[in-house]
């Protein structure tokens, strides 16, 4: 069900409020119930703000911050745009999994936002603005793999110089669907030499602009950073082409990875500092190595199976214990064994605490798993899917 214009352009004024917070602005939200509330009922967000929050924020939730974003929205529309609140139709559902969803998304584009992502699987490609002929082939490739694949994919980039850009128009080239996360407004396409990259990818069915911040907000550094979790949020798996050690790239893998998602990095020479950051996610087991083109295309789901690396490792756990062990037990090792593949290097001390469970009992599934190949226990109890090398271990 579409939401109301009044629950939206709340949501549109509270993301301004509380743009860098938004878990303290879903805080407020849940005290009261929706967004329209919050702007009538002063004393129970007060509370909830406790008394440093409320010196900051509670003279910012005004009723004409309500009506000046009533207003924002009208204009919008009038310009071909749009504000999605979280929790409408066309809202990306996965990045309403994650601990910091932005309340709200603006949206520029010819096709309503319920179309460009509900339509597709949405896959990052991101890397780094010092894009090798190496990395561009590779990123080139991998796209047009994806564009070949039976279930086509929705990428997703940042429109930033190198290796978005390459993804953007091998996307748009191959007819695949692409989605620039903006740093800025979406009235502001930075940077200005890949204008008609970002005009072509609003003009097109299917692909779109997006951003959580309002329009007139120019390129600031922490912005780019902050961008990071949606393009990582919004995606089922990212790959990283290039990267340095340190980078907006590595950014991205990472908070890919910490929301239990695929990542997937390309290998590099050992001396090439813009491999450095994929060898090391590798190194980590962070990522898998992109090799074959289509093994990729296949763990990224877009083969017969429509399934993921993470789905095709639960579903080789249940078939393999479905007649070997108790019922109990069978729930169990399930559930372990995708935390361990979602949580990479996860300690048994960890599993216990997130699973509550005794250190016995899992003590006892994961040297189950560990003896059947599913997973790798290091000298530390640090488990992983998949065989244990020692370059799992390495810093």
């Amino acid at each position: 069900m579409e939401m109301s214009f009044e629950e939206r352009a709340a949501l549109c004024a509270l993301n301004r409020i509380f743009g860098f917070e938004p878990k303290l602005g879903l805080k407020v939200i849940e005290a009261v119930g929706c967004a329209t509330s919050v702007f009538s009922e002063p004393e129970e967000v007060a509370r909830v703000l406790g008394a440093y929050s409320k010196i900051r924020f509670n003279s910012l939730i005004t009723g004409s911050a309500f009506e000046s974003a009533a207003m924002e929205l009208e204009n919008l529309e009038r310009e071909g745009c749009r504000f999605v609140g979280i929790g409408d139709v066309g809202y990306p559902a996965l990045l309403m999994e994650c601990e910091d969803p932005p309340l709200g998304l603006y949206y520029k584009g010819v096709s309503s936002p319920e179309v460009v992502f509900e339509g597709h699987p949405q896959i990052a490609v991101v890397g780094t603005r010092a894009l090798t002929h190496y990395g561009k082939d590779w990123c080139q490739r991998i796209v047009g793999a994806m564009a070949s694949a039976k279930i086509k994919p929705l990428i997703v980039s940042g429109l930033a110089i190198g290796v978005d850009v390459v993804a953007h128009v091998s996307a748009l080239d191959g007819g695949l669907p692409t989605v620039a996360v903006m740093a800025t407004g979406i009235d502001s396409l930075y940077p200005s030499r890949n204008r008609n990259v970002g005009e072509r990818i609003a003009s097109t069915p299917g692909c779109a602009l997006i951003s959580d911040y309002p329009p007139g907000t120019d390129a600031v550094r922490i912005n780019f950073l902050r961008r990071n979790r949606i393009i990582a949020g919004i995606c089922r798996a990212t790959i990283l082409v290039e990267s340095k050690i340190r980078g907006g790239g590595m950014m991205t893998a990472r908070l890919a990875s910490s929301y239990g998602r695929d990542v997937y990095a390309l290998p590099g020479r050992i001396d090439d500092p813009v491999s450095q950051g994929c060898n090391l996610l590798i190194r980590e087991n962070l990522a898998e190595q992109i090799g074959d083109l289509g093994e990729l295309v296949s763990r990224l789901g877009l083969g017969s199976s429509g399934k993921t690396l993470k789905e095709d490792f639960k579903s080789e756990v249940e078939e393999y214990y479905r007649d070997r062990l108790q019922e109990s037990d069978y729930l169990d090792i399930i559930r372990l064994a995708v935390l361990v593949k979602s949580k990479r290097g996860i300690s048994v001390d960890e599993l216990c605490e997130k699973l509550k469970w005794t250190y016995s009992h899992v003590s006892h599934l994961v040297t189950t798993l560990e003896c059947d190949g599913f997973i790798s226990v290091d000298l530390l109890q640090h488990c992983y899917a998949g065989r244990y090398t020692t370059s799992m271990a390495s810093p």
